[in-house]
């Protein structure tokens, strides 16, 4: 009896609440007197880095970081062609992994109007034992989804039952597609909400998408 070929691509999504805030911060004044402008860069630096250690110490965050002091110095033009006195530039920026959501939450609400201190981004991602579980996971219901798909076509034809003689990454059986072999993970965002009259900033992270493909070939009878 004569065998077709069947090569068809699996897929498998699912979705996992994010266990990670990674929240990118910085502390930057500027002004024409470069040592105030230092001096005012530095004392809210330590204001923060207080505040993280405290945090690390209550297990708020698993751990946390910061650059070096950067400073530099232009002469900026006005809008007449007129070259200004020296404007100083400083800025240091801060990078701290939460666990405590709550926390994160407390501590933008805590400094949201503190001068000289920005908070540029949050990302957030999963641990790596849930990583590594959510990727286990999709993969398989990705090979599932494929024999699926690869049985539904050889029925539609009237054949029977299909037996794989290759499963692959994306791409890696020759055909044009995806050649990424690694699950794709959608970040998730942030959604900053005020409680009711309470001030309090309320960090919401969405869920965190885990996709993964497979191509596969089988043999229908």
């Amino acid at each position: 009896m004569t065998e077709t070929v069947i090569t068809v691509r699996g897929e498998y999504s699912s979705r996992y609440p994010a266990e990670r805030g990674i929240l990118s911060a910085a502390v930057a004044f500027d002004g024409e007197d470069r040592d105030d402008v230092i001096a005012r860069t530095s004392e809210g630096a330590l204001v923060l880095r207080e505040e993280l250690v405290r945090l690390k110490d209550a297990a708020a965050i698993t751990t946390w970081s910061s650059d070096r002091l950067q400073v530099w110095s232009e002469r900026p033009w006005n809008n007449e062609g007129v070259q200004l006195e020296p404007m100083t530039h400083a800025h240091l920026g801060f990078r701290a992994v939460f666990s405590d959501f709550d926390a994160l939450s407390q501590l933008l609400t805590d400094f949201a109007s503190t001068p000289g201190i920005v908070f540029q981004n949050i990302d957030w991602e999963l641990t790596d034992a849930t990583r590594t579980m959510a990727t286990a996971e999709v993969r398989s219901r990705a090979v599932k989804d494929a024999v699926a798909k690869a049985t539904v076509f050889a029925q539609s034809i009237g054949l029977g039952s299909v037996r794989a003689t290759a499963l692959a990454d994306p791409g890696m059986l020759g055909d044009q597609g995806t050649s990424s072999s690694e699950p794709v993970m959608f970040a998730a965002s942030a959604r900053l909400a005020k409680s009711g009259g309470n001030p309090e900033l309320q960090v919401t992270p969405d869920n965190i998408e885990v996709t993964a493909l497979v191509d596969a070939r089988f043999l229908a009878a």
